[in-house]
């Protein structure tokens, strides 16, 4: 059988390596083994960072919905209870779009989820 040498392949696959590792620090993007070990470990930061993108989103959404309903005197959980317990599905991506974009909106829902609306304004 004859000697296979894989100069070739190996410069592809080393290529492949270092460009995906182009543009860290020092070694990590010259040296392949260096390289292959930072970008495998980006992979599992980058997989991990997708799902925590998500979380902090919500965790958004929600931040800014408990806002818009400590200015209208209501809790936040009694506000999502009481939409829950109407039957009202709206998102809450588009819950705090609404707030922020509409207000006048937002009271409506409040108004069709069974919330006393009492503004800032008129406690004062």
């Amino acid at each position: 059988m004859p000697r296979v040498k894989k100069g070739a392949a190996v410069r592809r696959k080393h290529k492949k390596v270092l460009k995906a590792a182009r543009g860290y620090y020092g070694a990590l993007s010259r040296r392949y083994h260096l390289a292959l070990q930072k970008t495998f470990r980006s992979g599992v930061f980058a997989t991990r960072d997708r799902k925590d993108r998500k979380r902090e989103f919500r965790a958004l959404w929600i931040t800014r919905l408990s806002a818009a309903c400590r200015q209208r005197r209501i809790r936040y959980s009694a506000f999502i209870a009481a939409l829950a317990d109407k039957g009202i599905i709206v998102y809450r991506k588009m819950l705090s779009e609404i707030a922020i974009a509409d207000p006048s909106a937002f009271d409506a829902v409040c108004q069709a989820a069974g919330m006393k609306i009492e503004t800032a304004a008129a406690a004062n």
